[in-house]
């Protein structure tokens, strides 16, 4: 029998914060989200900077680690459900903690190009198996140490957390990463880690007793379990895998495109928009702050909301706008950067364009992650969420590697029309889908 932690005072407190087992989760997500951003942001740009602009490089290194991520987030989802998930969240920070320092020792003693470049496969190959391992148990706590009434809260709380990162978390990557050396910021991102385990030690909830050690075999049984449970919610298997598809298109603009683009339109071109104080990778940073200002105030109206009993059909029709803004973004980089009008029209378009998506996907993401919280079991919850994952994320590897090779030999508009047509098309067959309008 699995008891909840949870004082009076945290179930007749309307606030959240009341609850010490959400304060340390919070905290320690935090902090090692912010090392996230400064890595992400770091290691988007340094490998282009020591490659000369690979594009294909650096969609592989993105697909290694998302298949990574996806190969070891079925375990994680096993794992999540057997044992208690404060402790699993807490081992996998210290071990993402103390790999990026011992990559910190290894890059100082090997100051070679083609050295780092291989220190840094090797971080993304083993830190996102951590991380595959780590966000299940992570994304299954809530339902645990909360009142179900307040999931949606918590959700959008840490949705404010993230935006708050993408404002002040990226613009001090950008303000780092152009100031200091990469290897100074890679060990203030593995202390940043280290801390978050620390905080996360000290949650505390009664997990439930499995009498059986786990097995290979038991282990294989729960990841079918999970796959007949998501198979068995038809609804949740079609929305799932339309998000599959989803994420395939939408993931090379961000994670492909935008760098590629300050590298090569922006650093490249004789003179940009306020370059005299902002240095080309700024422009990240910039659009970070954009995106993350639109989704504070979105998380911010949905902390306040009662939570929705059916999501589908709303977010069916977010995503149709998100799919008119990615088109409008193709054709604006048609006909502002590659027939030569303004390259500043154009970064002023990625901007309006980021300012509308940020707002959009938090009124997304957080109905979607409480409608699962809610409706699937708790006993379960780790194991169909790394199947959702995985059915969610599953093509992303493929999507940055291909990304990577049109970028390299088409360029940027061939690969934001691809994009935007499958986006369209994706979301124009959801917002149609009766099992979609279920949820």
């Amino acid at each position: 029998m699995e008891t909840e932690i949870i004082t009076e005072t945290e179930k007749t407190s309307k606030n959240v914060f009341a609850n010490r087992n959400f304060r340390l989760v919070f905290f320690g997500a935090l902090v090692s989200e912010l090392g996230s951003a400064l890595y992400s942001f770091a290691v988007s740009f340094y490998i282009l900077e020591v490659s000369n602009n690979n594009a294909f490089l650096q969609g592989m290194y993105l697909a290694l680690c998302g298949l990574m991520l996806l190969l070891f987030t079925p375990v994680g989802g096993v794992l999540g459900d057997r044992f208690n998930k404060a402790g699993i969240m807490f081992i996998c920070d210290y071990i993402k903690g103390g790999l990026i320092l011992l990559a910190t020792v290894a890059m100082t003693v090997f100051a070679a190009p083609s050295a780092h470049i291989v220190v840094l496969f090797v971080v993304g190959a083993v830190g996102n198996a951590v991380s595959g391992v780590f966000s299940p148990a992570a994304g299954a706590i809530f339902p645990h140490i909360i009142d179900e009434s307040r999931l949606q809260q918590a959700n959008s709380y840490f949705t404010i957390k993230s935006s708050l990162l993408g404002i002040f978390g990226v613009v001090l990557a950008g303000i780092l990463y152009s100031t200091v050396p990469v290897i100074l910021l890679f060990l203030l991102v593995g202390i940043c880690f280290v801390i978050s385990g620390v905080s996360e030690m000290f949650i505390r909830y009664t997990e439930a007793k499995r009498e059986e050690h786990l097995t290979l075999k038991l282990a294989l049984s729960d990841m079918a379990e999970g796959v007949r449970y998501v198979r068995e919610k038809k609804a949740i298997l079609v929305f799932m895998l339309s998000i599959l598809f989803i994420n395939f298109f939408f993931s090379p603009v961000t994670a492909n495109f935008l760098p590629f683009f300050i590298k090569t339109d922006i650093a490249g071109a004789p003179s940009y928009m306020f370059d005299g104080f902002l240095k080309p990778e700024m422009w990240s940073s910039v659009i970070s702050v954009i995106f993350g200002i639109s989704s504070l105030v979105s998380a911010a109206v949905l902390s306040a909301k009662e939570q929705d009993e059916k999501c589908g059909r709303k977010v069916s029709g977010l995503l149709i706008i998100i799919a008119v803004v990615t088109v409008m973004l193709l054709a604006g980089y048609y006909i502002l950067v590659d027939r030569g009008v303004s390259l500043n029209a154009f970064i002023i378009t990625f901007c309006v364009g980021s300012l509308f998506i940020g707002y959009l996907i938090p009124a997304i993401n957080i109905p979607v992650g409480t409608m699962f919280m809610r409706v699937v079991d708790r006993d379960k919850l780790s194991k169909v969420g790394s199947i959702t994952n995985v059915l969610s994320q599953g093509l992303v590897p493929i999507s940055t590697a291909l990304a990577g090779v049109v970028l390299q030999n088409l360029g940027s508009t061939a690969l934001l029309l691809g994009c935007a047509v499958g986006f369209t098309a994706t979301a124009l067959f959801m917002l149609f889908n009766k099992d979609v309008k279920t949820l």
